[in-house]
C-alpha cells in the first residue's frame, strides 16, 4: 500500500477505511469528470462557454439545459430582442450563436434573456470575463471586451519561495482617498510598499465580480470577470506583470465555497432550475452568509470551477490561490457551532465527500498546470490531510492558515493582562500544526479588522490612538500598546510554521477598522481607505511599527524564516515573565515583564551570538538600552535563573522587549 499521511498520526489508525473509501470514490469521479483526460486538458470551459471573437465574427455558448429559449439583447439591439441574436440549443443542453463581426463591437453591453417553463428573465452569462455596473441605476450587465490591442505580459513569475510572507490586500481600499482606489493606483502605489517591506507574495482579495461592495468580494457573481469597479482586465494583468518584475508573487481570494443570492447577477436562477449550479434542496441557502451553496456532486459544477481555476493562472498568470471558506464546503452543516475537539467529527458522515473531491482535483489541477503555483486553505476545523500531499491521499493544500492564532491573541490581549500571560500556552498554540502540514501564521488579517471587531493596536491602544500618537506626546498607554504590538508580531513571526501573513496596514498599526459603504454609515468611505501617510509621518508613532515591521521580515528573509526549523525551547519562566526559543541558527529572547528589566538574564546556550533584531532599537520607538553592536559569549555556569546547563548567555533584558540573536560560527578558539 502506498504511504498514506495517516501512517505519522496514530490517532487516525481507526479511520483508514473511510479514509481508503474517499480515495478510491475520488479517483472513480475524476475518471467520470475527465473521461481518462488529464486535468488540464478537461478544465477548458471558458474556452468554449461564453463570448470568443473568432476570424469571421463571433461565437457565444452558455450551457442552460431546462430553457426553452435564449436571445442576446443589448446597446447593440436598443435593449430589444433581435431574433438575429437568438440563441440555438444542442443536444447537451448548450445553447449556441454565432455572429457576424459587425453585429457586436468591444464595449458593447449585453444580457441574455431566458425563457422557462412557467418564466423568464435577464440573465448575465456564466462564464463572463467583464460585467459593469451602470453609475445611475446600480444595474450590472455584461460587456463585451476585445480591445484591438491587449495588455503583454513581460516579467516571468518568481520562483515559489521556501516560506510565504503574505501581504494581504484589497485593491478598492488601498487609497487614502475616500472613494474606491484602482488596480493602476495600486500598481504604482502600493506594489513599491509592499516590495520595501520585503514580503513576497501579496494575497489579492475582491477580484472576483460581485454586486455588493460592502461584502468585501466574498458574495461572487461572476466567477470569470476580474472587478471592473477596480479597471480593466489589463490594468490587472498589468498589477501582476508589475509585481513579477519586482519579484513579489500574487495569488488570488478564490470564493469556490458559496456564491451570491442575487438572481439578476448571480447563477442562482440562470435558466430557470435552482439545482443548476447549486443544491436545490435544503443545502441551497447557507444560513450564516446568506449566500447560495455550490452542489459539488455535479459534473457540470465541477467543470466550471475547475474551469475558472485554470482561467485565472492562464490568462492573468495569478501564483496561485487562497481558498475561501473551506470548513464551510468540508461539512454538511458547514461546521457551524462545532467545537472540533475528537477526531470522530472528521469522519462522522457529516462531511461533504464530494467537495472533498472538488478540493483535491482543484489543487491537482493547480499544480499540474504550474507546478509553482501555491494554494492556501482557509480553514479552521482542523480537517486532516488537508495540506498533506496529493501522493499521500491529502487534498493537496500546500498551506492552511492558522486561523486559532489570531483567536489566540485576541482572547490574550481582551480577557488576560499582559503580566499575566502564560509563556509556555503561547509558544505551545504558536508551534502547534499537523505534522505533514505547514501553515502560515498571523496576528490579524482582514477578518480581525472588520467593523465590530477591533485591531490590535486598537485593543491595546483604544481612544489614545487619536490623541497620544505624537512622538511629542507622553502615555504609558500608547508606551504599552507599541511595545506590545511589536512583540506579539515578533512572537508570532518567529514562531510560524512556514509562512506568515499580515493585512494591508496592519503592519504600522492601522487605526481604524473597516467599513465599507452601506446605508448603516451613510455610503461613507471613511473606514473603507488606508491611511499611509500615518506610516510616512516622522512625528506619528506609526512609523515607529512600520519600520519595525520591514526590519522582522528582513531578519526573517535573511535567515530561512519562518521556515519548518523546529521551535527549541530554551527557557520559560512565567514568574519573570522571560521566554526564550530557538530556531535554526536565530534564538528569540523575550521579556513580557511590564516592570523589571533583567541584567545578565542567563539563557541556556553555549556560543557566540550577534544581535540581528532588537525591538527596543530607537528606530522602532525603543529607548535605545541595548548596545546592538555588541557580539556575545556564553559563559559556563550553574543552576542561574533556575535553569541548570554547563553554559549560559547572560544578557540584558529590559521590560516588554524583545531581541533575536543569531549564532556565529566560532572559528578559532579566540572566538570562545
Amino acid at each position: 500500500m502506498k504511504k498514506r499521511y495517516y501512517n505519522i498520526d496514530p490517532w487516525l489508525d481507526p479511520f483508514r477505511d473511510i479514509i481508503e473509501a474517499r480515495l478510491s470514490y475520488l479517483k472513480d469521479r475524476e475518471n467520470l469528470f475527465t473521461g481518462g483526460r488529464t486535468l488540464t486538458d478537461y478544465a477548458n470551459g471558458h474556452h468554449w462557454y461564453g463570448l470568443h471573437r473568432t476570424e469571421t465574427g463571433w461565437v457565444f455558448r452558455e450551457h442552460a439545459p431546462n430553457a426553452t429559449s435564449i436571445t442576446l439583447i443589448g446597446t447593440f439591439s436598443g435593449w430589444k430582442e433581435d431574433e438575429r441574436y437568438a440563441l440555438r440549443r444542442t443536444d447537451e443542453g448548450d445553447w449556441i450563436g454565432e455572429f457576424d463581426r459587425e453585429m457586436l463591437s468591444h464595449g458593447d453591453l449585453y444580457k441574455m434573456i431566458v425563457r422557462w417553463m412557467g418564466g423568464q428573465g435577464e440573465r448575465i452569462p456564466a462564464y463572463v470575463t467583464r460585467a459593469v455596473q451602470d453609475d445611475v441605476t446600480k444595474i450590472f450587465s455584461a460587456q463585451v471586451w476585445e480591445p484591438d490591442t491587449r495588455y503583454v505580459m513581460k516579467n516571468p513569475s518568481p520562483p515559489a519561495p521556501a516560506s510565504l510572507l503574505i501581504y494581504e490586500a484589497h485593491v478598492g481600499m488601498a487609497t487614502e482617498e475616500e472613494r474606491t482606489g484602482t488596480y493602476s493606483e495600486f500598481t504604482r502605489n502600493v506594489l513599491p510598499r509592499v516590495k520595501n517591506l520585503g514580503y513576497n507574495t501579496i494575497q489579492l482579495m475582491a477580484i472576483q465580480e460581485h454586486p455588493y461592495y460592502g461584502s468585501f468580494g466574498y458574495h461572487v457573481s461572476s466567477l470569470f470577470a476580474p472587478s471592473s469597479r477596480f479597471g480593466t482586465p489589463d490594468e490587472l494583468k498589468e498589477l501582476i506583470d508589475t509585481a513579477h518584475g519586482l519579484g513579489i508573487r500574487v495569488i488570488m481570494d478564490l470564493v469556490h465555497s458559496h456564491a451570491v443570492a442575487n438572481i439578476l447577477e448571480g447563477l442562482g436562477l440562470l435558466d430557470g432550475d435552482p439545482g443548476l449550479y447549486f443544491h436545490s434542496d435544503l443545502r441551497r441557502k447557507h444560513v450564516a452568509w446568506d449566500s447560495l451553496c455550490y452542489n459539488y456532486g455535479k459534473p457540470e459544477v465541477n467543470h466550471f470551477l475547475l474551469s475558472n481555476c485554470k482561467y485565472w493562472l492562464e490568462e492573468f498568470r495569478f501564483d496561485g490561490f487562497r481558498f475561501d471558506g473551506i470548513t464551510s464546503m468540508l461539512y454538511y452543516d458547514h461546521g457551524l457551532g462545532s467545537n472540533f475537539v475528537s477526531y470522530k467529527q472528521y469522519f462522522d458522515g457529516n462531511q461533504d465527500t464530494d467537495a472533498i473531491v472538488y478540493l483535491t482535483l482543484a489543487n491537482r489541477l493547480i499544480h499540474e498546470f504550474n507546478p509553482g503555483a501555491v494554494t492556501v486553505a482557509e480553514e479552521m476545523s482542523g480537517m486532516p490531510g488537508l495540506a498533506a500531499p496529493a501522493a499521500t491521499g491529502g487534498m493537496g493544500f500546500d498551506y492552511r492558515l492558522a486561523m486559532g492564532v489570531p483567536d489566540i491573541w485576541i482572547k490574550m490581549v481582551k480577557e488576560i493582562p499582559d503580566e499575566e500571560w502564560d509563556l509556555g500556552y503561547l509558544l505551545h498554540e504558536l508551534t502547534q500544526h499537523r505534522a505533514e502540514e505547514r501553515v502560515v501564521s498571523y496576528c490579524e488579517s482582514h477578518d480581525q479588522a472588520l467593523v465590530g471587531d477591533k485591531t490590535l493596536i486598537f485593543r491595546l491602544a483604544d481612544k489614545e490612538m487619536y490623541t497620544s500618537m505624537s512622538i511629542m506626546t507622553q502615555s504609558l498607554i500608547i508606551d504599552r500598546a507599541v511595545a506590545l504590538h511589536k512583540m506579539i508580531r515578533l512572537f508570532t513571526f518567529m514562531t510560524a510554521g512556514g509562512g506568515y501573513l499580515t493585512f494591508m496596514g496592519n503592519e504600522f498599526g492601522h487605526p481604524e477598522w473597516i467599513d465599507f459603504p452601506r446605508e448603516g454609515n451613510g455610503w461613507s468611505y471613511k473606514y473603507a481607505r488606508r491611511q499611509w501617510s500615518l506610516a510616512e509621518n516622522e512625528l506619528l508613532r506609526y512609523r515607529h511599527l512600520d519600520e519595525f515591521d520591514r526590519a522582522m521580515v528582513a531578519a526573517g528573509t535573511n535567515h530561512d524564516l519562518p521556515g519548518l526549523q523546529l521551535t527549541e525551547t530554551l527557557t520559560v519562566n512565567n514568574t519573570d515573565k522571560i521566554i526564550a526559543f530557538r530556531r535554526g541558527d536565530l534564538v528569540t529572547v523575550m521579556n513580557f515583564n511590564p516592570m523589571i528589566s533583567f541584567t545578565d538574564y542567563g539563557i541556556p546556550l553555549k556560543g557566540k551570538f550577534t544581535i540581528v533584531l532588537d525591538t527596543d532599537d530607537p528606530l522602532f520607538g525603543g529607548q535605545g538600552r541595548i548596545d546592538t553592536t555588541q557580539t556575545y559569549f556564553s559563559l559556563p555556569d550553574q543552576g542561574h535563573y533556575g535553569v541548570t546547563a554547563p553554559h549560559h548567555l547572560k544578557l540584558y533584558l529590559p521590560a516588554r522587549t524583545a531581541i533575536v540573536l543569531r549564532q556565529e560560527r566560532i572559528r578559532t578558539i579566540m572566538d570562545l
